[in-house]
């Protein structure tokens, strides 16, 4: 785990402790110095999953960067004593990027979801960012064990590469075959292609700026009620850990 910035442990893992002008920037300069960087946008139902399944647990402790993306983890932080400054939403994060590449000319690669969600993906994408240079483009549906999708990947080179596999076989799949890579900026990047084609909507900014996206998400999907039992269930493990120190 690299140390450069300051970090707070939260069930063994370490999560930056920055705004998300202050990732960007890293990120960048990361960028054009070329080096290789893994990065994890964790949540307290990823944690918990960490928790419950080792091998996981050391994928996670592999990455470079592991950020808060879900409000739990920030007010883990605050009832542990060492707050984070803010959630550092996965969505929000790859508009930045989107930005940044647009800017610097730094080269893309999305990797997920189905063929015509991220055929869309990448259409929408060139629509909002008219000089953004997306390199090629996979959908999820293929086997782990397939390396022509690293080998394109690879012969695209891109700078930043795009994984939305869900979790934890995006990360597992960045472990496994990111050594294969030279260069770039790695990100697990869950549903972000079904958000940025409209197939699943964000919450309003209203519910975002009150830190309950999580319960819009909920209201559009019944489905995730089990999924959202990682959150009580999280807090109770935190409120476990103050009480031990």
């Amino acid at each position: 785990m690299n140390q450069m910035m300051r970090t707070v442990g939260i069930l063994g893992i370490p999560f930056l402790s920055t705004d998300m002008n202050g990732l960007v920037n890293m990120l960048d300069k990361r960028l054009e110095e070329k080096k290789k960087t893994f990065l994890v946008t964790a949540n307290p139902e990823i944690l918990m999953y960490a928790k419950n399944h080792p091998d996981y647990d050391k994928t996670l402790k592999k990455a470079d960067f592991v950020i808060p993306d879900g409000i739990g983890v920030v007010i883990g932080s605050r009832i542990l004593g060492d707050p984070i400054p803010e959630r550092l939403a996965g969505f929000d994060l790859v508009f930045r990027l989107f930005e940044l590449a647009e800017k610097k000319g730094y080269t893309l690669y999305f990797l997920g979801a189905r063929p015509d969600v991220i055929a869309g993906a990448a259409e929408r994408v060139t629509t909002q960012f008219p000089r953004i240079k997306i390199v090629g483009f996979h959908h999820g549906y293929f086997d782990m064990e397939d390396t022509s999708v690293i080998e394109d990947i690879k012969s695209k080179a891109p700078d930043i590469l795009l994984v939305g596999l869900g979790f934890p076989k995006q990360e597992e799949w960045i472990d496994r075959y990111g050594e294969h890579l030279d260069k770039g900026l790695m990100i697990g990047v869950g549903g972000t292609f079904d958000g940025i084609t409209g197939r699943v909507k964000r919450a309003p900014e209203i519910w975002r700026k009150l830190n309950i996206e999580w319960l819009y998400r909920l209201i559009q999907q019944p489905s995730r009620w089990r999924r959202m039992l990682a959150l009580p269930q999280f807090m109770a493990v935190i409120l476990r850990e103050k009480m031990k120190r």
